[in-house]
């Protein structure tokens, strides 16, 4: 799998993928001048307690529906083909082994979650694989990063000083607005049998409400159709 430009990465878990993720992903891509966005579901999140609800074959097919009809976005079962933890820095390798170099990919992810970089394997050396891009979330600016973190040189704002190409790597900050959709908080409206409209792309939604994930069995309104 080699992919052509800017390539962006947006892993994670996607037990669902809703519109939150997709915003992510929508801001790295215009703040940084992405040509595609590979969404990466994960097999075993590492810093995540439990096992995914949705099986992977679900998780995956989700995010095919969240990307589908959009030449922006693929999907990638690069962290699946495992049955170990999806380690970002060894994606990256995987990826650099398909002849990617790390100044073409851009790793994103969102404040909330870079705030624990320093926890990761293989932290600081999985910076020096990829560009990061760190994108703001409700009630997690990324101004505060700027302000309390040790990585601050290596920090940029991306807002009207978008990479150049084949610049060496950094962190990219991009301040933007996200819609506060969770996917723990999905799955406990599904449980609940509260509606998910507009919370997620349709064809997840459709997805969901076929197969009766999330809940037992997914009521009715989880979808008006």
């Amino acid at each position: 799998m080699k992919l052509e430009g800017r390539i962006g990465v947006l892993g994670g878990t996607f037990d669902p993928i809703h519109n939150g993720h997709l915003d992510v992903a929508d801001a790295a891509r215009s703040a940084c001048g992405l040509d595609t966005v590979l969404l990466v579901p994960a097999r075993v999140p590492p810093h995540r307690a439990g096992a995914p609800q949705a099986p992977a074959a679900h998780r995956f097919a989700m995010a095919a529906m969240a990307a589908h009809a959009r030449d922006d976005l693929r999907v990638s079962d690069i962290e699946l083909r495992d049955g170990g933890p999806s380690f970002t820095a060894v994606t990256l390798e995987r990826l650099a082994a398909y002849g990617h170099r790390p100044e073409q990919l851009f790793f994103i992810t969102g404040a909330d979650t870079f705030a624990d970089i320093a926890s990761w394997y293989d932290y600081p050396a999985l910076l020096d694989r990829s560009h990061f891009v760190v994108v703001s979330r409700p009630g997690h600016p990324v101004a505060t990063l700027r302000e309390h973190s040790d990585l601050r040189p290596r920090m940029r704002a991306a807002a009207g000083n978008r990479p150049a190409d084949g610049e060496p790597v950094s962190i990219w900050l991009v301040d933007a607005a996200t819609r506060a959709v969770s996917s723990s908080g999905l799955r406990r409206r599904m449980t609940g049998g509260q509606p998910i409209d507009g919370l997620v792309p349709d064809g997840v939604a459709r997805h969901i409400a076929k197969h009766g994930l999330y809940s037992s069995p997914c009521a009715a309104s989880c979808l008006h159709a």
